[in-house]
């Protein structure tokens, strides 16, 4: 029974998404803050749990970087609806993520299964990401001058950038390449 603990605990976090959105759309920064800071929290407990007693899963698999995703979604599309980050910023973020999407289900079409882990450049990616989120809850609920905030802005676009780049790529060659083991059969 234990076993599905990672997996409850990640869809308890889903079940933030929609309370972080409002709460930011509402300006109720502090409280969006907390709940974020719970789903991180959250975040590394599922993780541990799952890695320490092997209690990993296909579905856990599936699931934990959704739960990521939506909660990334709702603060910076929230985060962007009341002028806190650029539009420009959010656009890059989403057609990344597009991209990916678009990408992974051209392969499986195209060539066939693949493997849907993240890559390194991928993780530090998201977290970087999730830094600036709750950066700006931050700056929103108590810091409105927090130092390194563009630093931050401007990291955060380039790994999410240089990230996608790194996806056409890799998928792009592994494509090619087993296209040619076909061939070559």
């Amino acid at each position: 029974m234990l076993r599905h603990l990672p997996n409850l605990i990640t869809g308890l976090r889903v079940l933030l998404v929609w309370p972080v959105y409002w709460l930011i759309l509402n300006s109720e920064f502090k409280l969006a803050l907390l709940l974020a800071a719970v789903a991180g929290i959250s975040d590394a407990v599922d993780g541990f749990l799952a890695k320490h007693f092997g209690w990993q899963s296909r579905l856990g698999g599936l699931l934990d970087p959704l739960a990521d995703k939506l909660l990334l979604l709702a603060g910076f599309s929230a985060l962007t609806m009341i002028g806190a980050i650029p539009v420009w910023f959010f656009a890059l973020v989403i057609g990344r993520d597009v991209l990916i999407v678009c990408g992974a289900v051209a392969y499986h079409n195209l060539i066939g299964a693949f493997d849907a882990q993240p890559s390194k450049l991928s993780k530090l990616t998201t977290v970087v990401q999730i830094l600036f989120v709750l950066e700006e809850l931050l700056r929103l609920a108590w810091l409105p001058d927090i130092p390194g905030r563009q630093l931050l802005l401007l990291l955060s676009a380039a790994l999410t950038l240089i990230s996608g780049l790194h996806y056409v790529l890799v998928w792009s060659l592994r494509a090619r390449r087993t296209l040619h083991e076909r061939k070559s059969r």
